[in-house]
């Protein structure tokens, strides 16, 4: 057996080079390049690997810059999805606060079930000068680290003891990296000093491997049972998740509601399974989602879900669903998923296969004429309400701009391929409802995390992902001033490597979307604004507005900012400025400022926020009576 003395670190990157991901006809790297904050945790061990890699051969693992470990890994997040899960980044970050900043993103990857490989360094091994610089003492345990907070966020987490755990650990953590079930995020904790140990690596190890996707049928009872009470329903409806989109099955899915037209309601990850124009698609579905989705979904006796993990705010915490008789068949590549609602007809299997099945399975069947009417015309009808809401109106004193309009603006300056990156606040719900998606990757709305300051560096992770693939299409983050304050350090990332996105920061002066759920359980928007400290009152409530500039603040990061005024024609020049962004050849932002007050329109969907059971608010008295009515709709969906 050949062998090379390498130390653990050097054999990591070598190994990682070396990954490939194979999708049918698609074969890319698995791992093209590895973001990093050096410290000395990490310095001698993946620092100097990536050094030496550097020097010897530039393109084996390229290394990108970062400001935050957090960002690197909501980086990494937005790669993956770009790239359909097939390809990731890897993240290394020093022992102590580097590894504990990377934990946020490593639970928001897991939850959006995305691949991401995270490198923490950890204390020595040896444990030969305990406490080391930022090690963590527990006298009941002086094994635990910070690196232990890792476990429950990852899908996969080991620790590399001695060099000789490196083999196993990094052929295991490759498969749950690569595997559609059970991928997220995948951490391999590294030792300081056992990152510089050497050891003798066999060749084997180092050379090129295939990671090949799978990609299974359904079994033919489950097929059988589905297409059976796919032929009895009288009202079935599909409800798209990511899954329709990381399996490439948009096309199948397609040809599938033409041939029977059952319609379509997306959840946020699905957002791109169909365009927003076609005839069987309703929109978003659920808590943030359209009335056309939401009525058809609420009478339905078959919900075929497919890719879906049936969040609350898909289910609208289980009150959309209000048919005695519904039914739950759920294809679904994991079966943690497929049997989600009590479901007894879970269908195994990729997205793409199952359809295709069902398709040649179901030929000939369709829906009976009267439920197609009434598709069309619960969807003919949202699309007046959303024509008119993001029509371009200046609404408030002073002439504010609404977010609908904002999502107008953006929408109409656009391009069909151009993507939509966004993940909290109050603009998923509503471009859950009002964005009309063109292109299977164009809406990139993290929302099972739902993590303020995902947005830039998320969306540069969709960038890069896009750029490795040849696709010059723009990247457009909209993010409020909330989510900017967060986390936006990854604008000097942006400028460093010459990246281009183009930013729309919404300033509504607090947590706009916050404040409105706070209103609906009664607390007034407590909290929620940004304003001076009263201090007799001891609250933000009265004060005046902080007199910070976030457009300076962005334009010292060395990229374009483009500044709008509030007016009657914001709308207007909004789209012009969104324009004249796409045009640049770098990074631009355009900071807007908008009403918090101004709503989108709402599309009959709830979310359950418990309110206070007694309160001496009489706005949360009030606000407890509407929430007991609305539990009233809540099911177990057992079927």
């Amino acid at each position: 057996m050949t062998t090379r003395r390498m130390t653990v670190a050097q054999a990591l990157v070598e190994f990682l080079a070396n990954q490939w991901t194979v999708d049918g006809d698609v074969r890319e790297r698995t791992i093209p390049g590895m973001l990093g904050i050096f410290g000395h945790g990490n310095v001698a061990g993946i620092g100097q690997a990536l050094k030496q890699a550097n020097v010897q051969d530039p393109a084996l693992m390229p290394y990108y810059q970062a400001r935050n470990e957090q960002a690197m890994v909501h980086q990494a997040v937005g790669f993956a999805r770009s790239h359909r899960r097939r390809a990731t980044l890897a993240s290394a970050a020093s022992v102590g606060p580097g590894a504990a900043n990377m934990i946020t993103g490593a639970a928001l990857a897991t939850a959006n079930r995305l691949p991401a490989l995270l490198l923490p360094s950890d204390t020595f091994a040896t444990r030969v000068a305990d406490p080391v610089l930022q090690q963590l003492e527990h006298p009941h345990d002086l094994g635990i680290q910070v690196t232990d907070a890792f476990r429950p966020v990852s899908r996969f987490f080991d620790r590399v003891q001695r060099p000789e755990q490196l083999f196993s650990i990094a052929l295991a953590a490759m498969r749950v990296l690569t595997d559609p079930a059970e991928t997220g995020a995948v951490t391999i904790a590294l030792p300081e000093d056992v990152q510089a140990e050497a050891l003798d690596v066999p060749e084997e190890f180092l050379a090129p491997r295939e990671w090949r996707i799978r990609r299974p049928a359904a079994e033919g009872w489950a097929l059988s049972a589905a297409v059976d009470a796919i032929r009895s329903a009288q009202r079935p409806v599909i409800v798209a998740g990511g899954g329709v989109l990381y399996s490439g099955a948009e096309d199948v899915l397609r040809a599938f509601v033409e041939a029977t037209g059952i319609p379509v309601g997306t959840t946020q990850a699905g957002g791109g399974s169909l365009n927003w124009d076609h005839p069987q698609y309703l929109g978003g579905v659920g808590a943030t989602g359209t009335t056309a989705a939401n009525r058809v979904t609420g009478e339905a006796d078959l919900v075929i879900g497919v890719g879906t993990r049936y969040s609350d705010f898909t289910t609208a915490s289980r009150t959309v669903f209000q048919n005695p008789d519904v039914r739950f068949v759920n294809v679904n590549i994991a079966p943690f998923d497929a049997y989600k609602h009590g479901s007894q007809l879970p269908v195994i299997a990729d997205a793409r296969e199952a359809l295709t099945a069902l398709t040649a399975a179901l030929a000939g069947h369709s829906v009976h004429p009267g439920y197609a009417m009434w598709i069309a015309e619960e969807k003919a009808e949202w699309d007046a309400v959303a024509d008119a809401a993001l029509a371009p109106a200046t609404v408030g004193l002073p002439p504010l701009i609404g977010q609908s309009q904002i999502i107008g603006a953006v929408q109409r300056a656009s391009d069909p391929r151009d993507v939509v990156v966004q993940a909290a606040g109050s603009l998923p719900g509503d471009l859950h409802k009002l964005w009309r998606v063109r292109d299977p990757l164009g809406y990139h709305v993290e929302y099972a995390f739902s993590c303020m300051g995902y947005e830039i560096a998320g969306g540069l992770g969709v960038k890069r992902g896009l750029e490795a693939d040849g696709d010059d299409r723009d990247v457009i983050v909209l993010v409020g001033d909330g989510s900017y304050l967060m986390l936006h350090t990854e604008l000097a990332t942006a400028v460093a490597e010459g990246i281009k996105i183009v930013v729309v920061l919404i300033q509504n002066h607090g947590y706009a979307s916050i404040g409105h759920l706070s209103e609906t359980v009664g607390s007034q928007r407590y909290g929620t604004r940004y304003r001076y400290r009263d201090d007799a009152a001891l609250n933000f409530e009265r004060g005046d507005f902080l007199p910070v500039d976030l457009a300076a603040n962005a334009r010292s990061f060395g990229i374009d900012v483009i500044e709008l005024a509030p007016g009657p024609d914001t709308a207007a020049r909004l789209e012009e400025a969104v324009t004249a962004a796409k045009a640049s050849t770098t990074s631009t932002l355009i900071h807007v400022d908008s009403d918090p007050f101004a709503y989108a329109p709402g599309g009959d969907g709830w979310w359950d926020v418990p309110v206070a059971e007694v309160s001496e608010l009489e706005t949360t008295r009030t606000a407890r009576s509407e929430y007991v009515e609305q539990r009233k709709k809540q099911r177990p969906l057992l079927g």
